[in-house]
């Protein structure tokens, strides 16, 4: 008789319990992945668009906004390309990485001159990029912004 008794495991591996928790974590495009932690305040933004206007980009790095879409002290988030294009001042144009430097979540609005993340509530100064606010520690990386006509052309952009 042996003392040696198998005992047979019921129910998920633990290779498909990890691969599950794996996929819940994976972040979807524009909503970050810890909802919980987003910010409770309702302000609304002036902010939000999910395309470039009179066109995307052009595949070498530039994007176009109307002007008439990024309003002063506010700015546009074009999300297709991850850019967000403010005016802190009438008729000076400015253009970053919509992309937070804390996680990498979207940025989701851009109101009193402020760019805000919705995943952690890291704040960025529309001016120049820098963190006002984290836990965000570098700021959001600067594009160039031209006024062209009726459109502010972004050069530096990532498509």
């Amino acid at each position: 008789m042996s003392d040696h008794v198998e005992v047979e495991e019921s129910g998920p591996g633990r290779r498909s319990v990890m691969k599950a928790a794996a996929l819940v974590a994976v972040p979807v495009a524009g909503v970050g992945t810890v909802a919980a932690c987003a910010s409770s305040s309702s302000s609304k933004s002036s902010s939000s668009g999910s395309g470039g206007g009179s066109g995307s980009g052009s595949g070498n790095g530039s994007v176009s906004v109307p002007v008439s879409s990024v309003p002063v002290g506010g700015g546009y988030i074009d999300k297709s390309n991850l850019v967000v294009v403010t005016q802190p001042e009438a008729g000076q144009y400015k253009a970053f990485t919509a992309v937070c430097t804390h996680q990498g979540c979207t940025v989701a609005s851009v109101t009193n001159n402020r760019i805000v993340c919705p995943c952690h509530s890291s704040v960025f100064s529309a001016t120049d990029g820098s963190v006002i606010n984290g836990p965000a520690t570098s700021p959001l990386s600067a594009m160039t912004a031209a006024v062209n006509g009726e459109n502010v052309d972004v050069t530096g952009a990532s498509k």
